[in-house]
């Protein structure tokens, strides 16, 4: 994919997408766990993403209070992205309020009380981001000329993000 863009707008588009779409999935990186999908809250300066869960799930236990490496990977219409990070369980109140709403309260029904309710905070460390600016003509296109020409298509673009 060529460079079109520099990897300070790619990282701006990639927090925006998610903030806009919020779902993706999270896993800590065990041979035994599976990633599983999560609701994202994005802190863009602290370069950091809060996900709700309630203890006792096997992610939350098997993070403990010591955390560890996890991936979250975001597949948007037109961005797709991998985040590495720490991730830690944290009960935060002030984030539980803040980020609270109908759709979240549908999978916490005991409300903001619950005293399982806690956040999974993902410190992001880096991020591989591909941007696929290509509709239907235009794919067509580049695959018909990527064939003609033995090179590869030019849908995108692609960066790595240094994200501390």
């Amino acid at each position: 994919m060529a460079d079109h863009h520099d990897p300070a707008a790619i990282e701006k588009r990639l927090w925006k997408d998610i903030e806009d779409h919020r779902t993706g999935m999270l896993g800590l990186m065990r041979d035994d766990q599976h990633f599983q999908p999560m609701t994202a809250y994005v802190e863009r300066d602290a370069n950091q993403v809060w996900f709700f869960t309630y203890k006792d799930t096997d992610l939350a236990e098997t993070v403990g209070a010591t955390g560890g490496h996890a991936m979250f990977v975001y597949q948007g219409k037109d961005l797709q992205a991998c985040i590495g990070g720490h991730l830690t369980v944290r009960h935060d109140p002030e984030r539980i309020e803040r980020y609270w709403s109908p759709v979240v309260a549908a999978w916490y029904p005991e409300g903001k009380d619950d005293p399982r309710l806690t956040l999974l905070c993902l410190d992001c460390e880096d991020a591989q981001v591909w941007v696929t600016e290509a509709g239907p003509l235009r794919f067509a296109f580049e695959i018909a000329r990527a064939n003609a020409t033995k090179t590869r298509p030019d849908l995108g673009d692609r960066a790595d993000l240094n994200l501390h």
